[in-house]
């Protein structure tokens, strides 16, 4: 692998590498979409060692670890960091296919300057080469942040947050880029969750409302979006199993509602029909405020029993899900549409054989400015250079790409931006490709087509500032 930074990795043509590395290596990132830390962010930390910056929180790496055999205590366990660093050296040196072992080359290259492939008889030196480089002020994660070109990024924070990690990033003039809240309030529609009625007391607290009914519960949500969009927020962002389409009155979501507070047990078409509620309800209010709506559907979570009680959620447990039923997902835009109350909406499905559904659906709801509706980037089991290319095609083929919002990090690391240059090399190669084959004419619309992906779409798509 060629991973040095004028490179030709994953870059198939001469046309491509000028693509790269003429229009797209330079552009800034937007990461509208991350589960980073406010508080690390706002402290600024710094990292003990490599594991803890590389290993620690991130699930995918433990997946693979998982599959190799590691023992548990080497992967989220209390084993020595450097033996943890060595077993996924190890590991990482036989992934060949997954793209842990590009991004994981990638992050080494760009951040420590170590271009050699990581195993095990050099994985002692890296270690300690990288745990020097972090002694380094700038490594810190601010630093990272700035180093990597971040002008925005979003967390995801619940609507009960007091943001008090946003307030004084914000008040820091010295920090350039803008951390903004994004809106996610999964707690409030997962009526089926054994600390629904707890979590209401905590909403009710945040927002001054005590809620005791439907509408009780739309007020107080309401409040939180304001306060959200007094720090900033333009974004909202939800997990769901899938998109919900029920048509049911407010009156039957505030009974179902009043029987989970009564402590009685709900029907599965319960929960459907006052997730689908209350997720309009939502989505409208959105609409009147000019944010984005991101929906993230087709997971199964947490299905290792045994992991899930010991080392809770986010452990590496989830898997991909049902396929997202059409009808439910067309039904729930009508809806919307109906009221003249679609909101900027961003789709994405963990299924990989939901992409064409999804363009075509949305495709027959686009209008009003480019790209209302976005077909999400390949996400999380899709996120390697094969989906990518199937999602970017699919895209392309039945929509319009070059209004495209691009790539997001949708991580907990720090060393995640290493993903954008992954998706702008194999968005290079692809459009690359195309030109030369003839496909499309030679010229300048294909390298602004580049440059609006990898970033000037993002800005405006969000609103962001």
């Amino acid at each position: 692998m060629d991973l040095s930074a004028k490179g030709s990795f994953l870059l198939s043509t001469g046309r491509a590498e000028a693509y790269y590395h003429d229009h797209a290596a330079s552009l800034p990132i937007v990461d509208y979409h991350c589960h980073l830390s406010p508080e690390e962010i706002a402290i600024d930390k710094r990292f003990d060692n490599i594991t803890d910056l590389w290993l620690s929180g991130d699930h995918y790496k433990w997946r693979l670890m998982r599959a190799y055999g590691c023992d548990e205590a080497l992967i989220t366990g209390d084993a020595d960091p450097e033996d943890k660093f060595l077993a996924f050296a190890d590991t990482l040196s036989r992934a060949i296919g997954n793209p842990l072992f590009h991004w994981s080359h990638l992050e080494l290259a760009r951040y420590f300057g170590i271009t050699e492939t990581l195993h095990a008889q050099n994985a002692k030196e890296i270690c300690a080469a990288c745990n020097e480089k972090l002694k380094d002020p700038s490594m810190s994660a601010r630093g990272l942040i700035t180093s990597s070109r971040v002008t925005h990024l979003c967390t995801t924070d619940d609507p009960a947050d007091d943001l008090r990690w946003h307030r004084e990033i914000a008040r820091d003039t010295s920090f350039a880029t803008k951390v903004l809240p994004a809106f996610r309030p999964d707690a409030a529609l997962h009526i089926e969750k054994e600390d629904f009625a707890a979590y209401l007391e905590r909403l009710s607290e945040a927002s001054g409302t005590v809620i005791e009914d439907i509408a009780s519960l739309r007020l107080a949500l309401r409040r939180r979006m304001d306060f959200f969009a007094a720090n900033g927020a333009t974004v909202s962002d939800h997990g769901l199993d899938f998109v919900p389409f029920r048509d049911i009155t407010e009156g039957e979501a505030d009974a179902i509602l009043q029987k989970k507070l009564a402590g009685q047990p709900l029907t599965a078409d319960e929960i459907t029909a006052f997730t689908c509620f209350l997720l309009l309800f939502l989505a409208r209010e959105y609409a009147k405020r000019n944010w984005v709506m991101q929906l993230h559907f087709g997971v199964q979570r947490n299905l290792h029993p045994v992991l899930m009680r010991i080392k809770g959620p986010d452990a590496g447990g989830d898997a991909i899900g049902r396929r997202q039923p059409p009808e439910e997902l067309a039904g729930f835009l009508q809806a919307l549409a109906a009221d003249g109350l679609l909101p900027k909406t961003v789709l994405y499905s963990l299924h990989p054989t939901d992409n064409v559904m999804i363009e075509t659906i949305m495709g027959s709801f686009q209008g009003g400015m480019r790209g209302k509706l976005q077909h999400g980037s390949a996400w999380w089991f899709n996120d390697h250079e094969q989906g990518m290319r199937d999602h970017l095609t699919c895209l392309a083929s039945q929509g319009m790409l070059a209004t495209f919002v691009g790539m997001l990090t949708d991580s907990r690391s720090f060393l995640s931006y290493a993903r954008h240059e992954y998706f702008r090399r194999i968005l290079c190669d692809l459009i690359g490709t195309w030109v030369d084959s003839g496909r499309f004419p030679v010229g300048t619309i294909a390298e602004e087509i580049i440059r609006d992906i990898c970033y000037h779409n993002a800005v405006s798509y969000f609103g962001f500032t």
